[in-house]
């Protein structure tokens, strides 16, 4: 059973910063493609981060990063804005690490129940 446990949300102003972290069981991590999606009230699921690709609204604010020794991955978000509140999930595709990164949501199989970010103005 795969599961992808996010932590690392919270109320914050803006300009702070938050590291959001994501843990997997239950899938060969090391050839898993992750990334993370945003979902804010009233909208569409974006995407925010894969592989080496960002959202263009997040460039040079976030850095995507992973740990393969602890299955463990990675957003660190800088200089938060009002607009960056959004429940953030964690997503997973399993054998796609040497696959071409992917914008789409339902190319990934396993997500994550999110982990909620404020930020407040």
């Amino acid at each position: 059973q795969v599961q992808l446990v996010e932590s690392g949300g919270g109320l914050v102003q803006a300009g702070d910063s938050l590291r959001l972290s994501c843990t997997a069981s239950g899938l060969t991590f090391s050839s898993s493609a992750m990334g993370w999606f945003r979902q804010a009230p009233g909208k569409e699921r974006e995407f925010v981060a894969a592989g080496t690709y960002y959202a263009n609204s997040v460039k040079g604010r976030f850095t995507f990063s992973r740990d393969n020794a602890k299955n463990t991955v990675y957003l660190q978000m800088n200089n938060l804005k009002p607009d960056d509140t959004a429940v953030y999930s964690c997503v997973a595709r399993p054998g796609a690490y040497f696959v071409p990164t992917s914008f789409r949501a339902g190319d990934y199989r396993y997500w994550g129940q999110g982990t909620q970010v404020t930020v407040s103005s």
